[in-house]
């Protein structure tokens, strides 16, 4: 194919050839196992919010990484902790990509994936009305300003293209969902429909996917970290079913990237759960007077925690919540830092745990 003429004759899927190999059925039942698990550790939890905000918050980073937006760890959590005092825009554009994912989760309950749905996460991601492309000019380059790809032209083809995906998304086929998931996430990248925020929107769109599919109940796995570490097989990847219809080796691909990835949740799980278990077995030795359950989980809903979460959470007021935070300090639970005038007390051990 012309690398510099813009694909408007990318077919629909499914794609005509046969799909659920051996290797693919293997590694699909491998990848729904470790989701299955991930799922059934998440409910476990009573309060999933614990893990949601911190997680998400780090899928939102290192998704925005992807494209080369970058935002260190303290101008995020500062960020988050109020967006008002936000004034990193590389952060402030982090956290639209977290605002987008939650709009994502809770329109699920109300109506299913579809192009409206599609413009609502870009717009919200770039912070501006956005629409599907409608000038002609787009194309996909590589670090040495090569062209490797033109995605489809004209606002009907597109739109004719992305009905016809979600056509695919909620069709009653006989694929297994995480095979769609991986046809999807092709499909949506090779559309490309955005001037900007393709590669996030489509990520996004990933977890919605497994939740509308029920595989989780809550968006907590996210393959950002994995297309990172294996950014060139994930590019060549796509290329490679562009120009070759590699549908097999790309189905392996994401099926591998969402077992890893469920794996590597799980153990994350694992250990805020163990550090969660540790500061309360502290606090109630060191500090019976200053202990309470909601205490504990407000210092690991929030990395950087501040008087004014415990005040919010109907913990205490003011002047006794600054004495729980300062006593959880001295225990080495929480870190106190001065910025500005805002002051932060990190939960050092969760911002590890996230990060890694």
């Amino acid at each position: 194919m012309d690398r510099n003429k813009p694909f408007n004759d990318l077919p629909p899927l499914p794609p005509s050839l046969k799909l659920e190999t051996t290797a693919v059925l293997k590694k699909t039942i491998e990848a729904r196992s470790q989701l299955a698990e991930l799922k059934g550790s998440v409910q476990s939890i009573p309060n999933q919010a614990i893990l949601v905000n911190g997680i998400v918050l780090q899928e939102a980073r290192l998704s925005s990484e992807i494209e080369n937006i970058v935002t260190t760890n303290d101008e995020l959590y500062k960020a988050a902790s109020d967006e008002r005092l936000a004034t990193d825009p590389q952060a402030k554009e982090v956290l639209r990509y977290r605002e987008a994912l939650w709009h994502g989760f809770r329109s699920l309950k109300e109506r299913p994936l579809s192009t409206n749905l599609f413009v609502e996460l870009v717009a919200i991601i770039k912070g501006q009305n956005i629409d599907v492309r409608r000038v002609p000019g787009t194309k996909i380059g590589n670090s040495r300003g090569e062209v490797i790809y033109t995605p489809p032209e004209g606002e009907s083809v597109i739109r004719d293209k992305l009905s016809s995906l979600e056509k695919f998304i909620h069709g009653d086929d006989e694929l297994d969902a995480l095979v769609k998931l991986a046809l999807m996430h092709y499909q949506f990248e090779a559309i490309h429909p955005f001037i900007d925020g393709n590669g996030r929107t489509g990520r996004i769109l990933n977890i919605l996917f497994l939740v509308e599919k029920g595989l989780l109940d809550t968006p907590i796995l996210f393959l950002s970290h994995y297309i990172l570490r294996t950014r060139a097989s994930y590019y060549e990847g796509l290329r490679q079913v562009t120009e070759s219809s590699a549908w097999v080796d790309w189905i392996l691909y994401i099926l591998e990237g969402i077992r890893v990835t469920a794996l590597e949740t799980q153990n994350r799980v694992n250990r805020i759960c163990e550090s969660m278990d540790t500061a309360k077995e502290l606090v109630q030795a060191k500090a019976p007077k200053v202990y309470s359950k909601d205490l504990i989980e407000v210092i690991f809903q929030n990395p950087y925690c501040k008087i004014r979460f415990l005040e919010e959470a109907g913990i205490a007021k003011r002047q006794t919540a600054a004495l729980y935070l300062r006593t959880l300090e001295e225990l080495g639970l929480l870190q106190g830092v001065k910025s500005g005038l805002e002051k932060y007390y990190i939960n050092t051990a969760l911002v590890d745990i996230l990060s890694k």
